[in-house]
């Protein structure tokens, strides 16, 4: 079994297509297929459904992705660790939640470069969810979430605990108000996408005010959140340090939460098994050096 084959049929299982896993693997769409076909020849069964939207994974393809994953990952860590010298240099991913990359890494990410100029950093932003399963597969050396984690192969270090606050517009003087004066079914929810901790965070206080049924609005990018909310679209749940930041901090309200609600911990995430590069290492030592962070 290629190892070439088997990345590329975890780019065509991501990408849900031929034509995007070529442009991700940056080559044509018929070496795309010529992979995907010698790969399904030799395990002798289809590994991929064509239809009209693209391919979708049949169940002996769902069974073999967790293995694909698992063997890329294996032949990153082989060359990184056959290239490691205990010098920090080369490729270095780190993912992290898109409020803790805005506010909280800044100072994190600027310090590691001064000390390691020789690390090739990409972060990369998505929800905790997404996130997790990149560390466990191996395509992020690291990540920032949103705590608790507890899952066997992963390591945890304490990084920042964040005080999270409903965001209303600045009509809103106080959550009583915002209870009073919005319909039964409670205001719209402004969320990012499913697999975001501070998303399922909101929805259980929507559950608890009465508002199980209210309306989900997605958006990506935490200005557009922050700029519907101050024109009265909706609620949101955030970080107190992330609102303060922001542009528009005196179009919303912030409004106080439970330390249930509104204590949350994010947490740095490594695999525990495995080489650890010099770079990964550099950079948890500039991670837990910092007093501002609390090391687990």
């Amino acid at each position: 079994m290629e190892l070439s084959d088997i990345q590329t049929f975890a780019a065509v299982a991501r990408t849900g297509g031929i034509t995007r896993a070529a442009e991700e693997l940056n080559t044509v769409q018929s070496n795309v297929t010529q992979r995907i076909k010698a790969l399904e020849a030799e395990i002798g069964t289809p590994l991929f459904e064509r239809h009209s939207r693209g391919m979708a994974l049949t169940g002996a393809g769902k069974r073999l992705l967790p293995y694909a994953h698992r063997m890329a990952a294996l032949s990153r860590e082989a060359l990184l660790a056959a290239r490691d010298d205990g010098e920090p240099k080369g490729p270095l991913s780190i993912g992290s939640m898109e409020t803790t990359a805005a506010v909280r890494l800044p100072p994190l990410l600027a310090d590691f470069h001064r000390r390691f100029p020789a690390v090739r950093l990409s972060l990369r932003t998505s929800t905790t969810a997404d996130l997790v399963a990149g560390v466990l597969e191996g395509t992020l050396d690291g990540a920032f979430v949103a705590g608790p984690i507890a899952h066997d192969d992963l390591s945890v270090t304490s990084a920042f605990r964040e005080e999270l606050v409903l965001v209303s517009a600045r009509r809103w003087a106080s959550l009583a108000e915002l209870r009073a004066g919005t319909p039964e079914s409670g205001p719209t929810a402004l969320v990012f996408r499913t697999g975001c901790t501070y998303r399922q965070r909101l929805e259980q206080i929507f559950v608890e005010f009465g508002w199980p049924s209210a309306a989900r609005f997605e958006l990506g990018t935490l200005d557009g959140m922050i700029g519907c909310v101050a024109a009265d679209m909706g609620v949101t749940l955030l970080p107190r340090a992330v609102v303060e930041r922001s542009a528009m901090t005196g179009s919303v309200t912030m409004h106080a939460l439970s330390p249930s609600h509104g204590r949350v911990e994010t947490l740095f995430i490594q695999r525990r098994a495995g080489h650890q590069t010099s770079a990964l290492e550099g950079f948890v030592s500039c991670l837990t050096k910092d007093d501002e962070i609390i090391a687990a």
